[in-house]
């Protein structure tokens, strides 16, 4: 689906990347995870051909992003995080850019927007922030791109919205789509992800599935001192330590995203080492 080698990607004097590798398969939510500023909008604009690398190749469904071709621009879609809409109506701005999209179902359309309660009156101008974040989400899903790009999807949603997002985005995954998320609200997504990237200093430094880490690490609130020691991450809450252990019992554990996240950005060596061995 996608095949990212040796990319580098610089902002005049700034390098984002070096050497970066990925590869997207499709089937999947990705989750992409990072700090500010480590490049996660820059890897989808590359990916979609909104920036062009300065060396190595990215492939993205037979495509090279950065050409351009129409038959590429029709099955990729790019949700950023700002955004413009016109001060026109809704069903005036479906009729112009729905025609740039051959897989567009209006009926879909419409059914996401009635799972997120937008209304559908008067001009885009007038909804509220997220009313509008709502609105591109369901269009992007009803475009039915098999290559659907989503920077910070959740940010201006309220908690209701959220889950309404989850809960359609769920049902909107399927063996031929490929999905990826960056985001930094990993909470929001917990349930949703099933594969998880961790993007630091211009490159991956975590490529895991879901399954993969329930197996592998476990996630527990103990005062045990002992198991705190042997922990790859310990954070103190007043319901005791919380924990990231390497998993020496063989029991699924429900995965925290958020101490994963922050196990592998201050222990990342430790984390890999474990994943290796």
């Amino acid at each position: 689906m996608v095949s990212i080698q040796d990319l580098s990607f610089s902002y005049k004097r700034k390098t984002v990347f070096k050497g970066l590798e990925l590869n997207l398969q499709p089937g999947h939510i990705y989750g992409l995870l990072g700090r500010n500023g480590t490049g996660k909008s820059t890897l989808l604009r590359n990916i979609a051909g909104f920036l062009f690398p300065q060396s190595g190749r990215i492939d993205a469904l037979g495509f090279e992003p950065r050409r351009r071709q129409p038959a590429f621009l029709q099955q990729v879609f790019l949700l950023p995080e700002e955004f413009y809409l016109p001060p026109i109506p809704i069903t005036r701005w479906i009729e112009h850019t729905a025609r740039f999209y051959p897989l567009f179902n209006i009926d879909q359309f419409y059914k996401y927007t009635t799972g997120f309660d937008i209304p559908m009156q008067g001009g885009m101008q007038e909804m509220s922030y997220g009313q509008q974040k709502k609105l591109l989400i369901s269009f992007a899903l009803a475009v039915n791109s098999p290559l659907l790009l989503m920077d910070e999807p959740t940010n201006g949603l309220d908690i209701l919205s959220k889950s309404q997002f989850r809960k359609i985005m769920a049902g909107a995954v399927d063996e031929k789509k490929c999905i990826l998320i960056s985001t930094h609200q990993v909470k929001d997504l917990e349930n949703l992800i099933d594969r998880i990237l961790v993007i630091e200093e211009g490159r991956i430094l975590f490529d895991q599935g879901i399954d993969s880490i329930a197996q592998r690490l476990s996630f527990t609130l103990s005062f045990d001192p002992e198991e705190t020691a042997r922990a790859f991450y310990s954070e103190s809450s007043l319901k005791g330590n919380a924990l990231v252990l390497p998993n020496t019992e063989g029991e699924d554990s429900r995965p925290d995203l958020e101490m994963l996240y922050k196990a592998i950005i201050l222990e990342g060596e430790k984390i890999s080492k474990h994943f290796k061995s």
